[in-house]
Formats: C-alpha cells, structure tokens, sequence
C-alpha cells in the first residue's frame, strides 16, 4: 500500500516506475491536500506538484489629462508555460524588451499616463504593505470616477485606459470576480473605438491576458488577434511590437490544445527576435521557454531539448557558467531529460545546478524555487533506485522548512509525508509512523478536526498501521477519512473512492461480512467508471475483487456478466501493452 506522489515524465510515467514526491506551499495546504491515490493492492505515486507561473511582461502605456487619482506602474504579466519542474526566478521571467516601449510621442498624454502609473504603483505598495483594504478603496474610487463618466456618454481611450488600470489592480487585489465585471465594462468601450486610437494595443493585450487568466480563452484570443492586426498595419509584420500579444497568443493557443498553431505562432515571436535583436538575445528565453514547454506537452521531447539546451548555452556566454541563470536553465534541461527517459542525466543536471545556483547565491536557500528543485531530485533519486540519497535530499527540505519557518510551521508537513512517503517504501513502517502522526499533529492545529486536507496524513496513517498489522487502529483511521471526504467531497467523488478502497483492503483482513464488502466495492467502481472510464484499468482491477466475492457468495448469474466484462477488458489491457 502507498501514498501517491507526482507523476513527473511522460517516459516514466508510462514505465510505471515508482515516484516519491509532493510538493506544497504552505498558503496552499488546504487547497493542495484532496485527492490522492491510496491503494493496499498496488504500489502508486501521483501527486501533482504546485508550480510557479513563469511570467512574460508586457508594458502599458497610456496618457491623457484624465483620472485624478495616482497611479499604476502598469507591467502587467502575460504567464508563460515555464517548463515544468523548473520555476524562474524574475530575471529569467522577465527579459526587460525594448519592444515593450511605444514609439508614440506623449505630448499632452504625459500627465495622464503618470496619474495611471501613480495609481498602480500606489495600488502594488498598499498590496506589500498588506493594506488590502486601503488599495480596494482606491481601486473603488476611481471605478465610481469613471463609472460616472461613462454614464455621462464619454467612452474613448482614456475611459478605456482607466478601466484598464482598475481591473489590473484588482487582478492584484486577487478580486477575479469584479475584474470578470469591469473587463465587461472595458470590452463594451474598446469595441466602439477605432483601431488607430492611440495606445489601443497595449489595452487590448492585457484585456487579453486577463481573460486568459479567468479562462476565458476564446475572448482572449479575439483580443490579442486585434491587438497584432492594429500593430501589423502600424509598424509591419516583422515589428518588435509584436512580441507581447504574440507569446500571449501562443500561451492561449496552447491551453486550448491548438499546439499546431502554438508551435507556429512561438516559432514567428522567435523569428521576430532574432531578426531585431539577433540570435544570442536574452529576450529570446521567454519564447524558447514557451515554445519548449509546448513540444513537451506534445511528446516531443527531443524537439524540446534543442531549444532548453539553446537558452542554456546562451545564459553561459551571457555570464559565464556560474551564473545562477544557468542553474536555472540546467534545471529545465533536467525535466526534458526526465521526460526522454534519461533519469541518470536529469539527476546529474539537477545537482549541477542546485551547486550552482547556491554557490551564486542566486535565489534563497528557503526559496520555493529551491525546495521545488531538491524535491524533484530526491523523486528522481526514488525513481532509480538511490532511496537513501533521496531521503537524504527530502531531509535537507525538512530542516530547511523547520530553520526559517519554525518546526510546527505547516509547510514542513509536505516533507514529513514525502519522508513517510520514502520510509514506507523502504519497509521502515515504524519511522513512517512518526513521521506522520507528528504531520498530523501540525495539520491538527493548523486547520480543523474535520477539514478535508487533513485526511491525506490521516489516511497514509491507516496505510502504515496496516502494513504494521495494526488493523484496528488502521480501519477507524480510514473511516474516519471516509465521514470526513462524504461531507466534503459526496459521497460519489474520487476522494470517496479512494478512502473506500483502502478500508475495503483493511477490512478484507479483519474478515469483516462479504456481502457488505461486495457493496463497499460497487460502490468503488460506480466511482471509477465516471472518473477514469469504463475501459480503465482502475475499473479492471475492482472487477477482479467484485466477481471474486460474487463467486464466494454463490451469486453466479450476477457474476457470468461482470466475468464476460473483465475478459473483454484483459484483452483490450493486453494489446495496448502489446503496442
């Protein structure tokens, strides 16, 4: 029985190799800790990591005698896809690009486009502060501002501007549900402006990249395609402009699952660059970045490595290879190498970097970016074989966590369960039970008896306490898991399907009524089938149990069906690992 962990490579993964790690950020416990895979019969890992967005920036510049209130430094980020298991620090995210001016001249626009810069900058630093409050406020004043002047009947460009603002700062604000609201607004005024407006496009491009961030996909697209229309007829089609709601495009294309298109409109962004700014141009990482990321999502790997090893080599030549860029970049090779089915390389690249980055000083020892990379050294280390290695790492995450965070901080109990995690797969159930009963205590004082994140430790407790014949304690673990997840989840989800499973394992051994385990594991299967698919192999291995006990209670005409089924299934099983 095991605890389920991140999935890592697509190579791996389909090898089924074993995995070991899961990652957290503290603020994102509760949200992080739902459903995990807990199997008696199987070992399997698949925790999906928390992964930094990697951020292009686009600048915004917009003026005109308008708004009295001060201002916004508008850089509003269009995300980037960074490659996955590697997240950048800013000054790889954000290659500071000649392309982000305008050439306009400001003219009688200069104060305007201060008061808008004021005003966010005013918004970001009541944001650090931690005056929440205060900055909604400002954001609510100017949003009555302009509110009355519209219904005044004045819509141009400066209304536009300023709605821009406002919805930009409640982005920051963490406000999603008004920025839906005032996007509405902001669409109804720039649909009756002229493309020839001045400073339309840099509207249009963050209108674009905060409707990518609702999801809103097809809006998004609509508006960057504008965007590059207004800038293609302005400066060319090879303008440096282009840039920004090009990479925004193409992050949007990708989400959407057109990778074709993606893979063309990185490639034209790349091309663009090159021709401006030349081949060795650090503003060439964010699209190599981009257009990586996407051929890895597609399978290409090999196609991905070209350009990971490109941006390496051009950290190196930019500032020698000490330079904690090239860590970073040197991790991102290692995640390609994963997805190549290449560990050995990843895990030698990953600690090349990690010394790297360390000896540069170039991100804290107990930044996120850091924690992110030892965990996926240590998964990999699991991953062939080098436990004790791997212990070793998620040790160095523990004391790390526990040094600059306290040692009941609740970020520690991600590496207290990859450590369980790791100590149960080495057969040191004993050790994994401490571990874990102290996870438990700090989730115990961090969120409530009855919040649903608390029942992942809870139920990796009954997993251990089993494989220590301790069935007792392990079945009242596990139920108490399944109350829990019902009043959470319903009593038809995943997480429920997950908690049943381990109990009916548990059960199986304390010799508990057939008939009632019959149920238990109909009612896991039901779970299956609508999650993962009638023809999967979650559904296959249930069936198994479910015809066993149909034979065991003498229920032959329920049984010849579900044996029908389950033949059919194995042979499907059979040639998809044939082929």
């Amino acid at each position: 029985m095991a605890a389920s962990l991140l999935s890592l490579s697509p190579s791996i993964n389909n090898k089924r190799m074993s995995q070991v790690c899961l990652h957290m950020q503290s603020d994102q416990l509760r949200k992080a800790i739902t459903c995990f895979s807990v199997c008696l019969q199987k070992q399997k890992w698949s925790i999906k990591l928390y992964i930094l967005p990697f951020r292009a920036i686009a600048g915004h510049h917009v003026s005109k005698p308008f708004a009295s209130v001060g201002s916004l430094d508008v850089d509003v980020a269009s995300q980037e896809n960074h490659a996955p298991g590697v997240s950048a620090p800013n000054n790889i995210q954000r290659s500071k690009m000649s392309f982000d001016q305008t050439s306009y001249p400001l003219g009688d626009m200069s104060d305007f486009e201060k008061q808008l810069q004021e005003l966010f900058g005013e918004v970001k630093r009541m944001i650090m502060k931690g005056n929440k409050s205060d900055a909604i406020d400002l954001l609510k004043a100017n949003y009555e501002a302009v509110k009355e002047q519209m219904n005044a009947g004045t819509k141009g460009i400066e209304e536009a501007a300023l709605l821009d603002i406002i919805a930009l700062g409640y982005m920051a604000v963490g406000d999603l549900k008004f920025v839906g609201s005032l996007l509405t607004m902001l669409t109804e005024v720039v649909e009756s402006l002229k493309d020839n407006e001045p400073f339309l496009d840099s509207v249009l491009v963050h209108m674009g990249s905060m409707y990518s961030t609702l999801r809103k996909f097809e809006k998004s697209l609509l508006l960057y395609r504008r965007s590059i229309d207004i800038l293609e007829n302005r400066y060319g089609k090879n303008s440096i402009y282009l840039i920004t709601p090009l990479l925004g495009m193409a992050k949007v294309l990708g989400a959407i699952g057109r990778s074709t298109k993606a893979v063309e409109t990185y490639h034209r962004a790349i091309a663009i660059l090159e021709l401006n700014k030349g081949a060795e141009s650090e503003d060439l990482v964010v699209a190599l970045f981009g257009l990586g990321n996407i051929l890895l999502k597609e399978g290409r790997a090999t196609d991905a490595e070209t350009h990971f090893v490109r941006i390496l080599n051009l950290y190196k030549k930019l500032y020698g290879e000490s330079d904690g860029r090239v860590g970073m970049a040197m991790c991102s090779l290692a995640h390609v190498k994963c997805a190549k089915g290449n560990p050995d390389e990843a895990i030698q690249l990953y600690e090349n970097a990690l010394q790297v980055i360390k000896d540069s000083n170039y991100v804290a020892l107990d930044d996120s970016i850091m924690e992110k990379m030892r965990i996926d050294l240590a998964e990999l280390l699991h991953v062939v074989g080098r436990g004790k290695e791997g212990r070793k790492m998620l040790e160095e995450c523990l004391l790390i966590t526990e040094k600059y965070k306290g040692k009941e901080h609740p970020s520690s109990v991600t590496h207290l369960l990859n450590l369980a995690t790791s100590y149960s797969r080495s057969k040191n159930f004993v050790e994994a039970e401490r571990l874990l009963r102290t996870s438990l205590e700090i989730m115990r004082k961090t969120v409530g008896p009855n919040d649903q994140s608390i029942t992942f430790p809870m139920l990796h407790l009954a997993v251990t306490l089993y494989n220590l014949k301790r069935d007792e304690e392990a079945e009242q673990l596990a139920l108490e898991v399944l109350h829990i997840r019902e009043k959470a989840f319903g009593k038809d989800s995943l997480p429920v399907g997950e908690a049943l499973d381990c109990l009916v394992s548990i059960q199986t051994r304390l010799g508990k009524d057939d008939g009632e385990l019959l149920e238990l594991l109909k009612r896991i299967v039901s779970i299956q089938e609508r999650e993962f698919g009638y023809e999967s192999e979650e559904v296959m291995e249930t069936l198994k149990k479910i015809v066993y006990y149909l034979d065991k209670l003498g229920r032959k005409n329920e049984k010849f069906p579900l044996q029908k089924r389950l033949s059919i299934l194995r042979m499907k099983y059979k040639q998809r690992i044939q082929y």
